[in-house]
């Protein structure tokens, strides 16, 4: 009679592959995660100010940076910028979608400030009642 070996398969899962995995992705999102800037850099000018009551509507906000070009918050840091035509054209479509919406200037302190006034008019040209600046406090974070 033959002998039947009594052996039990090992059930256990072997997790370093999955360990491995989970680290490499781990140091992709690090090295990434900081690349994903949304808007166009702009050195904002320090200022204290009153916050803006918080409103269920997103701001509309028109970004000038150190050159003077235009650029629309939903564009993000590969918009294109934006002839002013254009500006009032996409102003004017979303202030008709969410009229209750803030409408904010974020200019670089290095502008001139006529390209940021003339962002101000443009905007009241599309129809905004009211424009509001972006500032950054001294040492913190933007502040509208």
């Amino acid at each position: 009679m033959a002998r039947r070996s009594k052996r039990r398969p090992i059930a256990e899962i072997n997790v370093v592959p999955y360990i491995d995995v989970m680290l490499v992705l781990l140091i992709i999102f690090m090295i990434t995660a900081p690349m994903l800037n949304q808007g166009v850099q702009v050195e904002l000018p320090q200022q204290t100010a009153e916050p803006i009551e918080d409103s269920d509507a997103r701001p509309l906000v028109v970004t000038v940076d150190s050159q003077g070009r235009l650029y629309l918050d939903e564009d993000g840091a590969e918009g294109a910028p934006l002839e002013e035509d254009e500006l009032v054209q996409r102003a004017v479509a979303r202030l008709e979608e969410t009229p209750q919406s803030a409408v904010m200037v974020r200019g670089d302190r290095a502008t001139e400030y006529g390209a940021v006034v003339r962002a101000m008019t443009l905007l009241q040209e599309a129809g905004a009642d009211s424009v509001g600046l972006v500032t950054r406090e001294p040492g913190g974070d933007e502040r509208e």
